[in-house]
Formats: structure tokens, sequence, C-alpha cells
């Protein structure tokens, strides 16, 4: 595989290095590179997607990642697209942003075979080391010119409160973690997002002047929406995390379903391991019917496997076609979708049958009294496991429960609660 070439066909570069050298270089046999993951908290999120998913495209293409853990650089904090100073973390709450992250950075790459990767934690080469080595093997190989002309510097330096020594340090940090990569790994190659960029070629600059060695940098393009803010939060505001304690499958299934249509193919070819041909077929199938938003459910499911498994996206692809496909047989969803539901619908346990269907709706505050039960089933709005209801005397048995557990009531088109039986 020609890995710049398909990084450049799905518009994953934005800026490199020396072009003609890195691509004979990586033609020539496996490369060995590295991205970098601050713990800024319990979870990655989206926009760290890209990060790991070029990581796996160069596994995939016969190289070595490394996919390092920031737990030193976390403790300082990286300016890059901020504008105002972040808050410290102490050891305890960086202790338990790594526990959090590092199985999500495991989940992404293969640690065996040929083109084994390793996960690494900064701490290991930075803790140790003393305030006055650092400054004379590495601060005095960087010039104050070449940090103040970083972009999320010079900001900084001429809005609002300044920039803080420390934060100010970070890119000597992230070009020490460089140096020793390519001194103690062999590493040769940083990748990273284009407000990365600096800092990876400060990097680049420190290798050669103490190593005497050739390195290179890739950084990609952002992921942000038409409207240029970045994509990391739901239309309603939520973060998209990775963690499935701190978003369902579900609601991260759903949070791309809802993505613009011009997006469709741009996110496909960054976000998918879909071959291009796949997608290009796909996004012509999307736009003969742009409402059916089938470029938005493969996107979604796809996303969705990557990050959580393929038998939790086919549990949210479930859960949500039992809450927007009328159409669905309720009966035959199983039952790992009906517990995604329980997640995301009003419930109530109870500890056995024995309430009539007018007694539940009321019991579930579907409806406000029996008299307003009894008019809604009238009206034909309400409905059990996606059945209408017509008999206001209907008294649920064993035989109704979904997988002997769960009665899924509606009324009208979005008003749901389940009933778990204990």
């Amino acid at each position: 595989m020609d890995i710049l070439s398909d990084l450049e066909t799905r518009g994953l570069i934005h800026d490199t290095t020396d072009r003609e050298a890195l691509a004979t270089r990586l033609a020539a046999g496996p490369v060995t590179l590295y991205c970098g993951f601050d713990p800024t908290a319990d979870s990655l999120h989206v926009g760290n997607l890209i990060g790991l998913l070029t990581l796996r495209r160069f596994q995939m293409a016969g190289h070595l990642p490394i996919s390092l853990a920031g737990g030193a650089t976390g403790m300082v904090g990286d300016p890059s697209g901020r504008d105002a100073e972040r808050n410290l973390l102490d050891d305890e709450a960086l202790a338990t942003n790594l526990e959090g992250i590092l199985p999500q950075l495991r989940k992404f790459l293969e640690f065996e075979g040929e083109s084994a990767a390793k996960l690494l934690d900064n701490r290991a080469w930075t803790v140790g080391i003393g305030v006055l080595d650092f400054l004379r093997d590495v601060g005095k190989h960087v010039t104050v010119n070449q940090m103040v002309a970083k972009d999320s510097v010079k900001s900084r330096m001429s809005e609002g409160d300044g920039i803080s020594y420390t934060e100010f340090s970070y890119m000597l940090l992230q070009g020490y973690d460089y140096l020793w990569l390519a001194d103690n790994e062999n590493c040769e190659l940083q990748v990273g997002g284009s407000d990365q960029w600096g800092n990876i070629v400060l990097g680049v600059d420190l290798i050669r002047r103490k190593l005497g060695q050739t390195a290179h940098a890739l950084t990609w393009p952002l992921l942000t929406k038409p409207d240029g803010s970045k994509y990391g939060k739901t239309a309603g505001g939520e973060t998209i995390w990775l963690s499935p304690n701190k978003m369902s499958p579900y609601r991260f299934y759903q949070a791309w379903i809802g993505v613009d249509d011009s997006e469709v193919r741009k996110l496909l070819l960054q976000l998918t391991f879909l071959s291009l041909e796949e997608i290009e077929v796909l996004v012509a199938e999307h736009e003969k019917d742009p409402q059916q938003r089938v470029g938005q459910r493969k996107l979604a499911g796809e996303l969705t496997g990557i990050v959580h498994g393929e038998a939790a996206a086919a549990s949210a692809i479930e859960a949500s076609a039992v809450l927007f496909d009328p159409d669905v047989d309720i009966t035959a969803v199983s039952e790992s979708a009906l517990e995604f539901v329980s997640g995301e619908v009003p419930s109530t346990a109870v500890p056995k049958l024995g309430s009539g269907i007018i007694d539940l709706l009321v019991e579930t505050e579907l409806c406000q009294s029996r008299k307003d039960a009894k008019r809604a089933i009238a009206e034909g709005g309400v409905y059990l496991n996606g059945e209408r209801v017509t008999d206001a005397d209907f008294l649920p048995s064993k035989g109704s429960l979904l997988h002997e557990k769960y009665l899924l009531l509606r009324r009208g088109k979005k008003q749901w609660h389940l009933v778990t039986v204990a």
C-alpha cells in the first residue's frame, strides 16, 4: 500500500517535511512512527480519532506504530488550540485519566506480529530528568525565536492573560519525546493534527542537532464541521467520548446520524477503513436520495464498530430502529438492543406482572390519569411492543414479555417507556 497516496486521497495530509524524502523512506521498508495522546480526561474523544486511525493505517501498510500516552506532558498541558491556561492536573487525576485512556489506545492497534505496535508512557524517560540537565541537553538547542513564532504562543502573548512559562515549555517536552524515541526506538516519523506542526518540527530539528539524523513530520487537517467548529460535540453540546462509560454506543451512533450531507464523503474517507471504491459507490447511492441518510447510517455503523466493537454497533443500530423506524418488528429485537434502549428512554422496574394496560400507562406517566389512558387507547395512540393496543382492558401476561423481562410502551410517535419485570 502507498500509504502517503492513500492519506492524500482521503484528505489526511495537511503538511509534511520533505515529502519526497518521506515517500522514499516509507517505500524502503517499515518505519517506526508515533502519535501522542495526553490524558486530559479519563477518556479519549472524537478529536483523537484521526490520530488513532492514522496509526492503524500505517500499521496496515506494514509500518511500526507507537501510541504514546502523555503521562508527563499531561502534567504541563498543551497550549495548542487554547485561548486560556489549562488547570494543572494532580497525580491522582492523571493516574485516573491514564487508567481510562490506556485500554482505548490498545484497542486500535495490533501488539503482536510483524508490525507489532508499542504503547509507551513518556513519564518513563521524563520524570527522572533534572531541570538543569534538561535545560542543557534540550533547551540549549532550541531558540526562543522558534518558540514564540508558534501561532498558539503568539495569540496567547497578544491576547488575554498571556501564557505561563509552564505551557510555553510544553513544546520542549514534546520535542524531547521525539528525540528520545528516535534515539531509543529508532522512531523516524511523528504524526499529529495540524495544530501540532510547530511542536513536531521542533522535535525534527532537535533530532538533527543532537543525533545528526533525519526525522520526518506529517500532520492532518483538524476535523471540523462546515461552520469551522471542531467535531468534538453533538448538536446538543455533548462531548463525543470514546468510552462507553461516558457516552453509550447508542448515543455515539446517533451522534453521526445527524451529520450534514455535505460532510458524508469526507467523514467516510477520513474516519473509516472502507476502500475508496466502496466510498464512491456509497456516496453516489446517498446522493440519489439524501433523506434516507444511507451515508450517515453507514458512517455511524462503521465508526461505532471501530470504537465499540461489532456487537455494540449491531445493538446500537437495532436500538435506533426500535426508536425511529415504525416498521421494525420489535418482537425480533435482541436483548442487548433493548438494554441500550433502557438507557435512552424512561424506564420502570416492577417486581411482577399484574397491572392492566390502563394502570401501566398511568404508573409510567405516559398518561396523566385513567381517563387520559382510555382516551389515548381509543384514539389509537398506545402501543405495546410495537403493536397498537385497542382493548382498554388488556392485561399483559408473560407471553407479552420481550426476552422474558421487557414491555416496551409507546404513546404517540415519540413518548416511550420501558418496563422491566424483575
